[in-house]
């Protein structure tokens, strides 16, 4: 220990690691992007780089044209113009037509908004109307009050007496019977049922909107919502004196309320979809074509390539950024390119696998994972993953994302497996064609899918069910 030296020292050795290239990350990144993206992207890539230019078809009189024109005596110097900073004198051509651009529209009104501007059309002084931005702030997207009606009179005692003082001074500090008054006067505010601290409110609101308090209906809701959850027919009918048959046609009045009357406010806008591939059917056969008519085309600029061949024209720091411009040029259509083609042979194989599911319905989907397709076409399973994220293609059975077709599968007798997509679409289209005075039961579901060689357990039916929305058999069950 006594001979050991502590201090810096150097050595020399020799290892490997595994770098990505920079060019690899944007390989990925192109693959990744949708439709609507990668087009903004290769826009700002064409005002970046001189090199890219949109490739648009020429019709024969301008190409004739452009011959005449590179024969005549005042051809245009494009060397010098690029050394001069595009300087010819005179007005410069427009090489691109002008985009059109549209007033941007406004976001529609929220809840909150139509709620407020109701709230100042009211006859409330500007003290109780504070109160009430107070309640309408505590009231959630779907209509419903998310907070005690205390603890909204206390937070605006608070901020008054600590904002306002010399004005709170004035003013009698907010009690609940005021809290409990105004919301009244914003339960009266459309839409129907606003306002509400429960699903019950809510609902009782919405008929006594509708003058339906003192009917069957209203009566079952306000005094026996706990029977009309769970169901239970045969005890309603004993409570009300009447038939297990009038007390569900009362139900089915009341399911035709609102349970969310917020939601009529919510931004509904629409997201529209661009495809980025498309899947035809001719002569019997599926033919998937690459849906690139709004994606930007790219070439290498003429006038550029022109001048980048006269190598001897520039050195030094020129002569490095146009090596590197159309270096990096080149490589970008080469990517797209490539990225064309992975999806071609990704969707050559779903259409393939899915034939059945082309045409008979989703019932016929087979099971599928990324790491089959990965396999056909040679690539790792991270770019499968790349290339259907967030990608469409339009169908003859509509516009799918390209992660519909995977999902796992159930072994059935017969040896192949099926798609647990199908199996859900079998057990909805079941419960759809089913006696609803007889529901079929998990059971009774795991019988009939058994008969027709589908392996499955009883908590995977009520598993897949849940996932539907559907409910349980006695739940669905009609007298």
């Amino acid at each position: 220990m006594a001979n050991m030296r502590r201090g810096l020292s150097q050595s020399l050795g020799m290892r490997q690691e595994l770098k990505i290239n920079p060019r690899l990350y944007q390989a990925m990144d192109l693959l990744y992007m949708p439709l609507l993206d990668l087009q903004q992207h290769l826009k700002q890539e064409m005002m970046a780089n001189p090199f890219l230019e949109l490739a648009e078809p020429i019709d024969e009189e301008e190409e004739e044209q452009e011959k005449e024109e590179e024969k005549g005596e005042d051809e245009i110097d494009w060397e010098e113009i690029l050394l001069n900073g595009f300087e010819t004198g005179g007005r410069r051509a427009e090489f691109e037509e002008k985009e059109a651009y549209l007033p941007t529209p406004a976001a529609p009104p929220d809840l909150w908004d139509h709620l407020r501007e109701q709230l100042n059309l009211t006859r409330l002084d500007p003290r109780m109307r504070f109160l009430g931005e107070e309640i309408i702030g505590n009231i959630d997207r779907e209509g419903f009050l998310t907070c005690p009606l205390e603890e909204i009179v206390e937070s605006a005692n608070q901020w008054f007496s600590s904002a306002e003082p010399e004005l709170w001074e004035e003013l009698e500090p907010f009690t609940l019977e005021e809290a409990e008054g105004v919301l009244a006067v914003i339960q009266s505010f459309s839409p129907s049922g606003v306002g509400a601290r429960d699903l019950r409110e809510t609902l009782l609101l919405q008929m006594r909107d509708r003058d339906e308090l003192d009917t069957l209906a209203g009566r079952i809701v306000r005094d026996h919502f706990d029977l009309l959850v769970s169901h239970r027919w045969s005890e309603l009918s004993k409570e009300h004196g009447i038939s297990p048959q009038d007390v569900q046609a009362s139900a089915d009045e009341i399911a035709k309320l609102d349970p969310k009357p917020g939601l009529k406010y919510a931004d509904m806008s629409d997201n529209y979809v661009t495809p980025d591939l498309t899947v035809e059917k001719v002569d019997g056969e599926y033919y998937v074509f690459h849906n690139d008519s709004t994606l930007p085309r790219l070439k290498l600029s003429r006038a550029y390539r022109e001048v980048a061949a006269d190598k001897n024209q520039f050195k030094g720091d020129n002569k490095a950024f146009i090596a590197k411009k159309l270096n990096s040029a080149q490589w970008m259509i080469q990517a797209i390119e490539q990225r064309r083609q992975t999806m071609l042979k990704v969707m050559h194989f779903i259409v393939d696998r899915q034939r059945d599911f082309f045409e008979k319905g989703v019932e016929h989907l087979r099971p599928l994972t990324l790491r089959e397709v990965a396999e056909h076409i040679d690539m790792h399973e991270s770019t499968v993953s790349r290339v259907t994220n967030e990608k469409y293609v339009q169908t003859p059975r509509g516009v799918l994302p390209l992660k519909f077709f995977f999902s796992s599968g159930l072994s059935t007798d017969y040896g192949e497996d099926v798609s647990a997509r199908g199996i859900r679409a079998r057990i909805q289209k079941l419960v759809a064609e089913e006696d609803t005075k007889k529901p079929l039961t998990d059971q009774a579901i795991v019988d009939i899918l058994k008969k027709e060689g589908v392996q499955i357990a009883r908590r995977t039916v009520a598993k897949y069910r849940d996932q539907l929305g559907i409910l349980s058999a006695r739940m669905r069950k009609r007298v």
